[in-house]
């Protein structure tokens, strides 16, 4: 207990210090790191798991202990007409202990199984662990997206104030159409109403992620980063052998296999009986004439499984079922595994492909398209309309690649859950 309280201790400075580290940081990744190892220090779904895992510490000692010995006390031949303990020789003052002791073996499984238990609870701790690590990288990734967005619309929307201004200007003097002016309003009041529905999504956003990290939910968080790809190297095959020998899930699901096998081990023991040894002390009082001796007495109770049938056999026939049931959800889970890091190993190469074609394509190509309208309208060779078209354009493809990061940094957290472990 006191190696796990200076562990605590160190983690708790290490937080404490990578806080002021991050506070004053502009890496993205860095911000991340702090707020991950926040999570993982005061996430009350995570201190749940760690309870239970503390708990289930407690069982394999129990298990393996002998039931408390039982003291008693009687009275044995005791007239009833006088109550008198010196008047018949039998009469006695009884005190007893008694000890039940196990078929050897039993006790000793009974530990084993409380043991895989616990390795099932440090298992699910892991598992947790590994999940919340994953949901505050999504919720970060998508806060950082939500953030982008926003300054990308605020440069949109200024952009198309100062164009507003011109047009006006324009109409005035007679070189531009109403329409032009109408047109660039509505894009305008378009534009305020997407910020105003991002920003209701930025405060939804931060407050899923305060949550996780068990903070006020009015607390502002650090988006001040870089929101960039992760390049992901490794193949399906890597990805798949690496889950097998590292998701928590699926070695949990393994203790849970080897304690159903313990378990059924101690229900074919249960055919052999318990012993139970007593030993008695019985007090005689003396009369005037005779001179009484004190008994002892001692006792071996057993119990005999006679109704073996339909109790002991259906048992045996029990454990073997859950063994059976725990072996196919094992392969369930791995085979549910292996098609999910597939799955997103797909979405992750969609992803890499649309960020591809948003940097070598379509941002490049609508930059061209933008200054083309730009300078056509400055001499009055391109409409007010394709000036606003091709501004627009740029600034959603913009948008719309930094919607394809996030989502690709998403599927990489939700890779790492999959697989059990940090890849990155």
């Amino acid at each position: 207990m006191k190696k796990a309280f200076i562990v605590k201790i160190i983690l708790l400075l290490i937080v404490v210090n990578a806080h002021a580290v991050f506070a004053d940081s502009s890496s993205g990744l860095s911000t991340l790191e702090g707020l991950i190892m926040e999570a993982l220090e005061n996430n009350p779904e995570l201190k749940a798991y760690d309870a239970a895992a503390e708990a289930a510490m407690q069982k394999p000692s129990q298990a393996r202990a002998l039931d408390d010995p039982r003291l008693g006390f009687a009275l044995s031949n005791l007239p009833v007409d006088t109550f008198r303990f010196d008047q018949e020789p039998m009469t006695q003052k009884q005190i007893s202990v008694k000890q039940k002791f196990p078929f050897p073996g039993k006790l000793d499984l009974k530990g084993s199984i409380a043991e895989r238990g616990l390795d099932a609870a440090m298992q699910a701790y892991a598992e947790n662990k590994n999940s919340i690590t994953g949901r505050v990288k999504v919720a970060y990734n998508n806060l950082m997206f939500i953030q982008k967005a926003l300054e990308l619309m605020a440069k949109n929307r200024d952009l198309l104030n100062e164009a507003i201004k011109t047009v006006e200007t324009k109409y005035v003097v007679g070189d531009a159409g109403q329409k032009d002016v109408v047109k660039a309003q509505m894009e305008l009041s378009g534009i305020i109403m997407k910020i105003i529905m991002l920003k209701q999504k930025q405060e939804t956003a931060e407050a899923r992620l305060n949550t996780l990290l068990n903070r006020s939910l009015l607390k502002d968080i650090d988006t001040s980063g870089v929101l960039t790809p992760t390049p992901l190297t490794m193949t399906y095959e890597d990805l798949g052998s690496l889950a097998e020998n590292t998701r928590p899930a699926l070695a949990g699901l393994m203790h849970k296999i080897e304690q159903s096998r313990l378990a059924g081990r101690l229900a074919e023991k249960e055919y052999y009986p318990d012993f139970d040894f007593g030993i008695s002390y019985g007090q005689r009082d003396n009369t005037d004439k005779l001179q009484r001796p004190d008994f002892f007495s001692a006792s071996v109770t057993i119990n005999i499984p006679l109704w073996y049938k339909t109790k002991e056999r259906r048992k045996v026939l029990e454990e073997k079922a859950k063994e059976r049931v725990a072996a196919e959800q094992y392969n369930a889970m791995k085979n549910n595994m292996h098609f999910r890091i597939k799955e997103l190993l797909t979405e992750i190469d969609m992803h890499e492909k649309e960020i591809a074609l948003f940097r070598t394509g379509l941002i490049p190509q609508s930059e061209l398209s933008y200054e083309a309208a730009l300078s056509g309208y400055k001499v009055n060779k391109e409409g007010y309309s394709s000036l606003i078209s091709s501004q627009i354009t740029l600034y959603n493809h913009r948008i719309e690649y930094y919607r394809a990061v996030a989502n690709h940094e998403n599927k990489i957290a939700e890779l790492e859950a999959a697989v059990g472990k940090r890849i990155f």
